[in-house]
């Protein structure tokens, strides 16, 4: 198995229609919805980003809706690859999200952008120009 920096990733949402909606305004995704999972799992929902090939070393994750779990606070940030952050970046607001912080430098490493969705969840974009 490759040693990837970052192999899934799963955003909670409180709404996942109103979290599809805005993820797609903003980064033009699609989403994929999953069928409940079998079993005794909490009930939920969960949408997947993108879809997972066998043997690719993409990185890909869904938004989740599952009973017990709030979205907000204390979540992890995810950093979506861009070609020039502040192209995404100016679309959050008109997607119901905020910028928290700006187009910023980060110096070789290029630059970065700090939202929030409309779940409160924090979220970068990420780009080398």
């Amino acid at each position: 198995m490759d040693n990837n920096v970052i192999c899934w990733f799963e955003i909670y949402t409180n709404d996942i229609e109103r979290a599809k909606k805005f993820y797609n305004a903003v980064l033009g995704t699609r989403f994929s919805d999953a069928p409940m999972p079998p079993g005794d799992a909490p009930p939920m929902k969960m949408s997947f980003f993108s879809k997972m090939e066998e043997g690719s070393n993409a990185v890909s994750g869904a938004l989740v809706q599952m009973t017990g779990v709030a979205a907000g606070g204390g979540s992890t940030i995810v950093y979506f690859p861009c070609m020039d952050c502040s192209v995404e970046e100016s679309r959050v607001a008109a997607a119901g999200g905020t910028v928290h912080q700006s187009k910023m430098s980060i110096g070789e490493y290029g630059f970065c952008s700090i939202c929030v969705d409309t779940e409160g969840n924090t979220f970068g974009l990420y780009s080398m120009q």
